[in-house]
């Protein structure tokens, strides 16, 4: 009866579990003593915009600057769903069920698999699924997946730290992983060197793991299951049972460094001698807890020794054992930094429990060995228990049985912007709101109150017979990501005003809405063609001075022009809110960053830029009227320009595909433009990114090779998202200059100033910094 009871409750519902399984087109499972991961890929059909320089017929004959239209584009999706092995034959049978009209699958009739249950259920996958079972050595998957999480997933790896004002600390993206040792932490434990892709070995291991806990655990206690166990430990206090170094010294042994609360015998306190005739009972809570950290600790030593050993400074943890279980991890921590005296760092992952299915995975599709990279889709993951919560409510206990973690393949291979003064220590975001709880309530209740303006541009554009129905749902599953965000806001990685854009994202194209401000963008962009002309003319009809003002003033009103500041969008509602008028809008100089009078003395002073690479902001006024002629200014000079622009849309920011088109419209009427596009010296590159912020940590790898090529020597930040929430601390091997118009009044209090205060930022070569104070010695 159980059995058919839960059964039943995996297809409540079906969605939220094995999503777009009907397209699943190829699979592989990690069949482990009590956890099985499923692993398979989906195709996505996408609804993306498309843009054409043909222009389109507007309304009353007017003519648009470019076509968009709308069409299906298949993209790559992994899907990862974990449920427990004892119930591997109900799973099976559902997702035969959900397959039978599927073509996709019928092509593919073999599944990878690994894992010890791989080799005892084979003939069960075989006779439910109708495919071929190709075991895959478990070790070698393990590494794979880990490889390919810590290449790929931005705050996939973290530091625990149970008694800290910051419990998680996220360790960002690293392209250079290798070496590191991984513990995997099964019934047993396995020490695993990795050197690199295809080289690594086991070089220990201990029998004293998972199993040992849950057998000694059987039979000490009345817990039946691992989780109960796990539940007795958290509520028990082991200094009852175990026998501290100060039970021993009345205090700390300080001549050997041994503090007084550290165990000196697990179990200590319960060894009685015969003679003894009082029994003394001990709490089956206090028994649980001395017995995790008993084996926590042995295998923390285990693991430092074997570092120490084979001088590798990064372990990672992972295994059914560590199951994100906060004082499991805080033990492990706890014996990693004791016997290495901090020098040594325990790691745990996110998702460390799909490794094997995504090493498993990834051995059977070999179209996926190529070096396009994958990103978490938000929308359809699950996220890290929240440390406020008991491990074992009953939503927790369903979440360990669904778990979910979703995968997007992108459109291009990214690495590190090379202008990064150090790219190891770079960090995009300029507040992490875990740190900082003021900003993270302002932040979360300023996106709840911003999704009403979302659906608002989803409804300005045409429409179709479901649109409103996916905008609600659209609406509801983004305040449910943010509510969850309140509550913990550990869940997904490091919590940001960037992680909070791209979460937007992630929800909209999860219902299919590809560009909800495409036609406000067009609108503004044909108005501020139609004002070029005349800027150009009065640009260039003023001395040079007052002319580097103007283009930098010009550059910062065209900011002002942001559909996702909230005060801005009320101005831009109206329809009459123009280029002059947000030039009024600035606040006067002296600014509240004010490097303006270091720049143009640069410019007036100093040999001309050999190229500026500069990542636009906002359509219309901002590219077209800010942008453009600073850009203009900078060729005339002898600069080569790059221009880079998103892969994807997002609010009203400038796409690469827009900006292609727009800048054949600017160059009809700027011949130095012109003369620049035909010859080379402008270029327009796709940044490889979909946010209204920027990571440099990921951008587009041809870009990278143009930045290099071309030998550039200025980095130009342009706007709130790209030089306010990300990089305003960021440093660089070449000379930079970050411009931006705060619009939003609570940041730009923190920040000491008022709504529209400026941010003109210029900052030279940290190089040529280092030289000019050598010399000054």
């Amino acid at each position: 009866m159980a059995d058919r009871s839960y059964a039943k409750s995996i297809e409540l519902p079906p969605e939220d579990v094995f999503r777009n399984l009907k397209n699943a087109s190829r699979f592989a499972i990690d069949i482990g003593g009590s956890l099985a991961k499923l692993a398979y890929c989906s195709t996505i059909h996408r609804r993306t915009s498309t843009v054409s320089d043909e222009p389109d017929k507007g309304e009353e004959g007017s003519q648009s600057i470019y076509q968009v239209s709308e069409r299906d584009a298949i993209n790559g999706r992994l899907h990862f769903v974990k449920f427990e092995t004892k119930y591997i034959e109900h799973c099976l049978n559902f997702v035969h069920k959900k397959l039978l009209d599927s073509k996709e699958f019928v092509k593919d009739k073999c599944i990878k698999a690994t894992g010890g249950g791989a080799h005892k259920y084979t003939d069960l996958i075989r006779d439910k699924l109708g495919v071929q079972v190709d075991k895959e050595d478990e070790i070698s998957c393990l590494i794979k997946g880990c490889n390919f999480l810590l290449k790929n997933i931005p705050d996939e790896a973290y530091l625990y730290q149970r008694h800290a004002s910051m419990e998680y600390k996220f360790q960002g993206v690293d392209h250079n992983i290798f070496p590191y040792l991984l513990i995997n932490i099964g019934s047993g434990v396995s020490l695993i060197k990795v050197e690199s892709e295809d080289k690594f070995e086991r070089i220990g291991g201990t029998s004293t793991g998972g199993g040992t806990f849950w057998g000694l655990g059987s039979l000490l206690t009345k817990a039946k299951t691992f989780d109960e166990l796990l539940d007795l430990a958290e509520k028990g206090d082991h200094r009852t049972v175990d026998m501290l170094v100060k039970d021993i010294y009345g205090g700390a042994y300080s001549s050997i460094g041994l503090p007084a609360e550290v165990i000196a015998s697990s179990f200590g306190k319960a060894a009685r001698s015969p003679k003894d005739s009082a029994k003394q009972d001990f709490r089956e809570e206090d028994i649980a807890r001395s017995l995790l950290l008993s084996i926590s600790n042995d295998i923390g030593q285990i693991a430092y020794l074997h570092a120490k050993i084979h001088n590798l400074k990064k372990i990672y943890f992972g295994g059914y054992f560590i199951r994100g279980h906060q004082l499991t991890m805080h033990t492990i921590t706890f014996a990693i930094n004791f016997w290495s005296k901090g020098e040594i760092q325990a790691l745990f992952l996110r998702h460390e429990g799909y490794l094997g299915a995504i090493g498993a995975f990834l051995k059977g599709a070999e179209e996926l060995e190529e070096e396009l990279p994958w990103g978490e889709n938000f929308a359809g993951s699950s996220g890290l228990i929240s440390p406020k919560r008991s491990f074992f409510t009953s939503g927790r206990n369903r979440s360990s049985t669904f778990d979910k973690l979703e995968l997007d393949q992108l459109e291009n291979r990214l690495t590190h912007c090379p202008l990064l003064l150090d790219h190891k220590s770079y960090f995009p975001d300029t507040v992490d709101l875990i740190q900082d709880p003021d900003a993270r309530s302002y932040w979360l209740d300023c996106f709840a109150k911003n999704v009403d303006k979302t659906v608002k541009a989803i409804h300005s554009q045409p429409q179709t017979a479901d649109s409103t129905e996916r905008a609600e749902q659209f609406r509801a599953a983004y305040l449910q990501r943010l509510k969850e965000l309140k509550e913990n806001p550990y869940a997904y990685g490091s919590l940001t005003v960037r992680s909070l854009l791209d979460t937007s994202s992630h929800c909209l194209e999860e219902f299919k809405f590809t560009d909800p401000w495409s036609q406000q963008k067009q609108m503004e962009n044909e108005a501020a063609l139609k004002g070029l002309k005349d800027r150009l003319i009065y640009l260039d009809g003023l001395p040079l001075n007052e002319r580097q003002l103007a283009l930098a003033c010009g550059l910062l009103a065209g900011n002002v022009f942001d559909w996702g500041a909230s005060e801005v969008a009320i101005l831009l509602e109206t329809g009459t809110f123009c280029f002059a008028q947000a030039e009024e809008k600035l606040q006067v100089r002296p600014w509240l960053f004010d490097d303006f009078d270091k720049w143009s003395e640069r410019l007036t002073t100093g040999p001309a830029h050999k190229c500026a690479v500069i990542f636009c902001d906002n359509s219309g006024p901002d590219i077209i009227l800010g942008v453009f002629p600073f850009v203009r200014e900078l060729l005339n000079n002898g600069t080569k320009c790059i221009l880079c622009a998103n892969s994807r849309p997002t609010i009203n920011d400038v796409t690469y595909n827009e900006l292609l088109i727009l800048v054949k419209r600017v160059a009809e009427i700027s011949q130095s433009v012109n003369k620049a596009l035909l010859s080379g010296h402008l270029q327009i590159l796709d940044s490889g990114q979909g946010s209204p912020c920027l990571d440099l940590r990921l951008i587009n790898c041809e870009l990278v090779d143009a930045i290099e090529r071309e030998k550039a020597d200025l980095i130009v930040l342009e706007g709130m998202g790209r030089a306010v929430h990300t990089n305003f601390d960021a440093t660089f091997s070449c000379e930079v200059l970050k411009v931006a118009v705060i619009k939003n009044r609570w940041l730009a209090n923190r920040l000491g100033g008022d709504m529209f205060s400026v941010m003109f930022k210029y900052e030279k070569s940290r190089q040529i910094s280092a030289l000019n104070n050598d010399s000054g010695r």
